[in-house]
């Protein structure tokens, strides 16, 4: 895989061969070999439905992972698994039609041009202050769409998180994040897409954000929570962010965010995409025919409500 055609992201032959040379997988019979190994493993493991993943799924399981074998297996053995554990995250396949409201009170967009270490930036932008348990679920079911696409599609060293939250409520936002599927969603984005946080970026004056910091990051590691940054306003967020970078109504050189979701909502609404997320719906695993032993030992210490689930 040389390169990678796609309408809204930027990606070359060089951003792929730059970041295969990262971890050691600019070497093609290393890589080949590498993927072999992955293909060979999913065959003799019969807890894991779906056989025939494509190679490129493959190939950035071991990049999100930084060249481990070992850790590509864990990831995808997590990602299958989640399917089946909290599979309401995974069943809407058509976002125009079945999350209109998400689509109404947030973008998710990833902009189109990576930073100097091949990092995706994600602006994260709120319209709604009134989020009921239902919407923000919807929120993660686009997200996990978008997650999907960005798999499929994306090839990158990481992601940089910008929340905009200048429009919100902090109080009711931080009600919201104690509800049950919060955490769940973290341990999907992170451990099964193996979505690589490089930092995360709020922008809000509330004086409240101290108390939001500091509920994400019961959820998160402490390497990742030590990435959050909070700045007042855009040109704070300047200063870290190459604002180049940024949509042009947040004083970068990118074409607008209304234009790029306007694109990202017809693509994730792709007949194409639509029968990739039927696809890859089966991806998940048959926990009749896994090793419970080991199972509990790698899923049940998972916070949030991974810890109560039993498995039949």
């Amino acid at each position: 895989m040389s390169s990678i055609q796609n309408p809204l992201l930027n990606i070359t032959p060089d951003i792929v061969n730059s970041i295969r040379k990262i971890y050691n997988l600019d070497d093609p019979k290393r890589l080949n070999e590498a993927i072999k190994i992955l293909e060979h493993w999913i065959q003799k493991q019969p807890h894991i439905v779906k056989k025939d993943f494509d190679k490129r799924f493959l190939e950035t399981a071991l990049i999100t992972c930084k060249g481990s074998v070992e850790k590509a297996k864990k990831q995808i053995d997590t990602l299958c698994t989640m399917k089946t554990m909290v599979p309401k995250f995974f069943v809407p396949y058509n976002l125009k039609t079945e999350l209109p409201t998400a689509l109404e009170k947030v973008w998710h967009i990833p902009l189109p041009k990576l930073t100097e270490d091949y990092c995706r930036i994600v602006w994260i932008k709120s319209f709604s202050n009134d989020f009921t348990p239902d919407d923000l679920l919807q929120f993660f079911q686009y997200s996990i769409i978008l997650s999907e696409y960005i798999r499929a599609h994306d090839y990158v060293n990481g992601f940089v998180i910008i929340v905009d939250y200048r429009d919100w409520n902090m109080f009711k936002l931080i009600t919201r994040m104690t509800t049950p599927d919060v955490q769940p969603f973290i341990n999907v984005l992170i451990k099964g897409y193996g979505g690589r946080l490089k930092s995360l970026h709020i922008i809000t004056e509330s004086k409240a954000v101290e108390l939001l910091v500091a509920t994400v990051r019961q959820m998160i590691s402490e390497k990742l929570g030590n990435r959050i940054q909070v700045h007042k306003t855009i040109e704070d967020l300047h200063e870290v962010v190459n604002k180049d970078l940024l949509p042009e109504e947040f004083g970068g050189k990118q074409k607008s965010c209304e234009k790029i979701q306007a694109e990202l909502v017809d693509e994730l609404s792709s007949e194409k995409h639509i029968e990739y997320l039927k696809v890859m719906s089966k991806a998940c695993t048959d926990e009749t025919k896994r090793n419970t032993g080991k199972f509990n030992e790698e899923y049940m210490g998972m916070p949030g409500s991974f810890r109560n689930l039993t498995v039949d």
